[in-house]
């Protein structure tokens, strides 16, 4: 059976944009996209709600109530379905996480602000069901959630906590691995194999401090110092008007560095096949989707164990990619001097990673929508 469904994308950019559109172009349901763009992240999350809504209205004016209307947390999901009251009438409501305010790692030495946090367990609580893109994403946030309502003076919704856990679920992010398969399985390059040239590492992540930049430097200075060879490539979006650890990095090791700078789509696909290693530091990952792409395209990922890792990296696998944060010198070390050694260690991971295709995907989105529709609807 097919349904409409209304998909209402706050932060229609970067891996938010993929998703919604991936969903779309692969769904066997008719997935209609309404959305804003990918700026002032504050006031998309505690204003967005309004104009949303006008959309919403608009669109439903135009082509009748959808079956299902799934929103992206990025908004207050509780006062967008309020203002929309008498156009959604009984459609069933679908809260979709990809991130959250309450255990998104803020700027160091603050805690989450209570507003974003409310808006987000608001949008929640109003939702008929909540998708979180992983496992660890899911607990996480309820874990958190009970001691920051006790920190209110009254009236602390712990009651109400149970039976919106009850309601939530994983539904992990498709991606378009198509182009990075291919490219991972017709490597040739013998760079850093045995009598290749320097190995290249990849940072493909944000520009941003819960990537922990600072931490993945000081690594590469320490090994640089203890003769290590190798270059690096600095990719990913930046978002930043001071990047201090990159612009002091590209300062201190501009011959080490083959490459630096946002990419389109082509280019960076193309920069993770010709890569060999890549490398999280994270504080935060709710999901890594930069980590399966570089892995699909065959990059020898180490990541730490913890955050969302040990449950996109299947277990086999662990003990050859997943580290403890003391153990990251010794283990990038380890593989940037035996690199035929770690790829044979982690053979038949980029296969494994490509469970998260959107072809593979899909069927998970698609039966969701069925049950939810037919649980939901009169």
């Amino acid at each position: 059976m097919s349904h409409r469904v209304l998909l209402v994308e706050p932060w229609f950019g970067g891996s938010h944009r993929q998703w919604a559109e991936g969903w779309a172009a692969h769904s066997r349901h008719h997935i209609d996209i309404v959305a804003h763009e990918a700026q002032f992240w504050r006031w998309r999350l505690r204003g967005g709600s309004a104009t949303l809504a006008e959309l919403v209205r608009t669109r439903i004016a135009a082509d009748g109530p959808p079956d299902l209307l799934v929103v992206s947390e990025m908004v207050d999901i509780a006062a967008l379905v309020g203002l929309c009251r008498r156009e959604l009438a009984d459609v069933p409501v679908v809260a979709y996480f990809h991130e959250n305010q309450l255990t998104y790692r803020t700027d160091p030495g603050t805690t989450p602000e209570d507003g974003p946090v409310i808006t987000n367990w608001l949008s929640a609580l109003a939702a008929d069901e909540v998708w979180f893109n992983s496992d660890f994403h899911r607990r996480s946030f309820f874990d958190h959630l009970p001691a920051f309502l006790e920190a209110k003076p009254d009236y602390q919704h712990h009651a109400m906590v149970p039976a919106v856990e009850a309601r939530s679920s994983v539904v992990p992010v498709g991606l378009d691995l198509t182009t990075l398969a291919e490219l991972g399985q017709q490597r040739t390059s013998t760079r850093g194999g045995a009598g290749g040239a320097a190995p290249r590492i990849v940072w493909n992540q944000r520009w941003d401090h819960d990537k922990n930049p600072g931490r993945f430097f000081g690594v590469l200075t320490r090994l640089a110092h203890a003769g290590v060879d190798f270059t690096v490539a600095l990719a990913g979006e930046n978002r930043r008007s001071d990047p201090r650890e990159f612009t002091a990095f590209t300062r201190d090791f501009g011959d080490r560095i083959d490459h630096i700078g946002h990419l389109n789509q082509t280019e960076y696909q193309q920069l993770l096949a010709t890569s060999d290693v890549v490398v999280s530091t994270a504080l935060q990952e709710f999901f890594g989707i930069s980590m399966i792409e570089a892995v699909v395209a065959g990059a020898v990922p180490l990541l730490p164990k913890r955050l969302a890792y040990p449950e996109i990296i299947p277990e086999q696998y662990h003990h050859a990619v997943l580290y403890h944060d003391d153990q990251l010198p010794a283990a990038l070390t380890r593989v940037l001097s035996d690199l035929d050694q770690a790829r044979a260690e982690t053979a038949g991971l980029a296969k494994d990673c490509s469970r998260f295709a959107w072809p593979r995907v899909v069927d998970t989105y698609d039966d969701a929508v069925n049950r939810v529709v037919k649980e939901n609807r009169p």
